[in-house]
C-alpha cells in the first residue's frame, strides 16, 4: 500500500469495526462481537465448514446444510470417519462437487495431523483450501493477521478505489491493500465486517451508499455511479452439451439410480442412467424396452458448460439400483432432481 493509499485508508479499519460492532449479521456459524469480546474461541472446523460450503452459494442456501452437517457429524473427526456416499448425498443441491469430495479429504487429513494448521500459508496446503479459505479460517478461527479476500472484499475496494486498470492487476493491489489494513487486534471482526459491507451494503446492484460507514474514503461513490466497479473483462459464452436422462420407476414408488464413478463430475454422487454429454444430442439407447416417454427437457449450468438434457420416463420392475422417490428428490444432484421433478411432474406417481 502506497503512504498515499495509508494516509487516505488510516481510520477505515476503525469506522469499518465500529459499524460492524452495532450491524453485525447473525449468522450461525459466527461468534459475533460481543462473545469474542467475552473471550468466546472459534472452532475452526465451524469455520472452515462454513466457508466451504459458502463458496459459489447464498447464505440462506447454506444455511441448512451446514446445520444439518454440524448435526451429524460434529466434529471434524466425525466428518473423516463418514461413508464417502453419505457425505456426498448431504452435499446434493449445493453443488461444485469437487468440494465435497476434498470436504472429506480435508477432514482426514487434519484428523491424521491431530490438529488444524493455525497460519494461512499451512492451511492452504490443505486439499480444497485456496487463498481465500486459507486467509479466512487463519483469522476467523486463530486470530491470525491474514487476509480474507473474496468477490465481496473485491466489489467493496473495487469502488472504494475506482479501479480502472486491468483487473488482475487490479485485484493483486486490492488484496496487497486489505492485507495493510488488517488490525493486528481484530482479525476476525474486520474480515467479518468486510463480508458484511460487502453482502448488505456494498451489493453488486444498487449499493446503499447513504449508510454505508465508509462512504466518505469511496472515489466510486463520488464518481456518482459505484455500481460500474469492478469493472471485470467480458465472459465468454460457455459452450453447451446434450443428452438424454432416463427415468425408470416401478410400481413400488422407486426409481433406478447409479452411483456415478468417483473421478469427473458428479463424482461419487448418486445418479440417474443417462447417455454421454456431448455437442449433439444424438439418438438415445434406451437402457430397457419398455415403454419409454419423451417428458421434455432440463437445463442445468456447470461451472464450465450448459447442459441440456431429454428426459425420458418408463415404469417398469427395476432390475439393479433403485431409490425410493423421497430419497432420491433429497440425495440426487440438482441437474438429476430436476429431472426426476420433470418425469413425476404430470404423472401420478406409482403406488
Amino acid at each position: 500500500m502506497s503512504m498515499k493509499e495509508k494516509l487516505r485508508f488510516a481510520d477505515l479499519s476503525d469506522q469499518l469495526l465500529d459499524w460492524y460492532h452495532e450491524q453485525a449479521r447473525d449468522l450461525p456459524w459466527r461468534l459475533g462481537p460481543k462473545a469474542r469480546a467475552a473471550g468466546a474461541v472459534a472452532d475452526p472446523y465451524r469455520v472452515w465448514l462454513a466457508e466451504i460450503m459458502l463458496q459459489q452459494t447464498t447464505v440462506p442456501h447454506a444455511t441448512r446444510y451446514y446445520l444439518e452437517f454440524t448435526k451429524r457429524w460434529p466434529k471434524v473427526s466425525d466428518l473423516a470417519a463418514a461413508a464417502d456416499e453419505d457425505v456426498m448425498a448431504a452435499w446434493a443441491g449445493l453443488g461444485y462437487y469437487a468440494r465435497a469430495r476434498n470436504l472429506l479429504k480435508c477432514a482426514r487429513e487434519v484428523t491424521a495431523l491431530g490438529a488444524w494448521p493455525v497460519t494461512a500459508d499451512a492451511l492452504q496446503k490443505l486439499p480444497g483450501i485456496g487463498p481465500y479459505t486459507a486467509g479466512a479460517v487463519a483469522a476467523l478461527a486463530f486470530g491470525r493477521r491474514s487476509a480474507a479476500v473474496d468477490g465481496n472484499v473485491e466489489r467493496v475496494f473495487s469502488r472504494l478505489l475506482a479501479s480502472k486498470g486491468e483487473w488482475a492487476s487490479e485485484k493483486s493491489r486490492i488484496r496487497g491493500i486489505v492485507e495493510d489494513l488488517v488490525p493486528a487486534d481484530r482479525p476476525a471482526e474486520f474480515a467479518e465486517a468486510l463480508m458484511d459491507l460487502g453482502a448488505t451494503i456494498c451489493t453488486p446492484k444498487s449499493p446503499n451508499c447513504l449508510l454505508c460507514p465508509l462512504q466518505e474514503h469511496c472515489e466510486g461513490r463520488v464518481e456518482g455511479d459505484p455500481s460500474r466497479y469492478p469493472i471485470k473483462p467480458k465472459k465468454t459464452a460457455k459452450p453447451t452439451r446434450q443428452g438424454h436422462v432416463f427415468i425408470m420407476l416401478d410400481q413400488n414408488g422407486r426409481v433406478r439410480t447409479e452411483r456415478r464413478p468417483d473421478k469427473g463430475l458428479l463424482g461419487g454422487m448418486l445418479g440417474l442412467p443417462t447417455s454421454d454429454w456431448q455437442d449433439d444430442l444424438g439418438v438415445p439407447q434406451f437402457p430397457s424396452d419398455a415403454n419409454w416417454q419423451d417428458c421434455g427437457e432440463v437445463r442445468h449450468v456447470f461451472t464450465h458448460f450448459a447442459l441440456y438434457l431429454k428426459v425420458w420416463r418408463a415404469e417398469d420392475q427395476i432390475d439393479g439400483q433403485s431409490t425410493a422417490l423421497e430419497a432420491a428428490a433429497d440425495a440426487l444432484p440438482s441437474v438429476f432432481a430436476k429431472a426426476l421433478n420433470l418425469a413425476i411432474r404430470d404423472h401420478h406417481t406409482p403406488k
